[in-house]
């Protein structure tokens, strides 16, 4: 008989880069990790921010570095994922968090927003995703990416974000693609796609259009915690085999 003891999620002896980490949900990932055991690289494009993260890390008795990074600059990329290396050790898990809303009707939009979105959306976490890969596979390590989704990747009800709709549908595919060619490899590639949760984002959102709890099921928006388990089922032991899976947690807030 197999042995019924649970995978572990302890991440001790992991070096976990989590990209814009200063600010919303990054800022709960990197705590969660730290707490799991792993280092954790706190990255974003404001010093003082980084700064205050990794504090706020420590003071509850985790590992914590800063590192600045611009996910829309792969100069800036690369340069990240030099010194993590550099200073730390090869990274074994990465979590492509960094993200930006369109919030404009799609006709409306500049190029520049388009851009923007877009670099931050979808280019910088595939650059990071495959500069990391690259590291890893130079040094046959395994490891654990995941990509930040958004339930906005599979239902789109034409209210103004069109452009991140199309750029989340983009980290979706990107999950599954990037799973199919580097699982020889054992780079497991995930993703997770939130409802509306509690953030920074979300209270931009809600101060734009009101509340919208109401028109939920549950008559709820999410809370951050309530992303931690599958945060740490995919960068854990625990999903040893299961990559190319995005893992949608909305509450029920969306149609299927």
């Amino acid at each position: 008989m197999p042995s019924a003891e649970l995978p572990s999620v302890d991440l001790t002896g992991r070096v976990a880069i989590v990209t814009g980490s200063t600010a919303g949900l990054g800022v709960r990932f990197a705590h969660v990790l730290a707490e799991a055991g792993a280092t954790v690289v706190v990255t974003g494009r404001r010093a003082e921010r980084i700064a205050e993260v990794v504090g706020a890390v420590g003071e509850r008795g985790g590992q914590a570095h800063g590192v600045r990074l611009d996910v829309t600059d792969p100069d800036s990329i690369e340069a990240c994922l030099e010194q993590v290396t550099a200073e730390l050790g090869v990274p074994q898990i990465l979590v492509n968090n960094a993200g930006i809303p369109d919030a404009q009707r799609a006709h409306k939009m500049s190029l520049e927003l388009v851009d923007a979105v877009l670099d931050t959306n979808v280019r910088g976490p595939w650059v990071m995703a495959t500069g990391l890969a690259r590291r890893l596979i130079a040094a046959e390590l395994p490891g654990r990416i995941v990509n930040i989704s958004s339930m906005a990747a599979y239902h789109y009800a034409g209210n103004g974000a069109a452009l991140y709709s199309t750029a989340k549908a983009a980290v979706s595919r990107m999950t599954e693609a990037l799973a199919v060619e580097w699982s020889r490899h054992l780079i497991n590639v995930n993703g997770i796609a939130p409802g509306v949760f509690a953030s920074e984002m979300t209270d931009g959102m809600l101060a734009r259009v009101g509340d919208i709890a109401p028109g939920f099921p549950r008559k709820r928006i999410g809370l951050p915690e309530q992303l931690d388990s599958t945060l740490l089922y995919l960068v854990s032991d625990a999903s040893e085999a299961v990559t190319g899976t995005v893992i949608k947690v909305d509450d029920g807030q969306m149609p299927r």
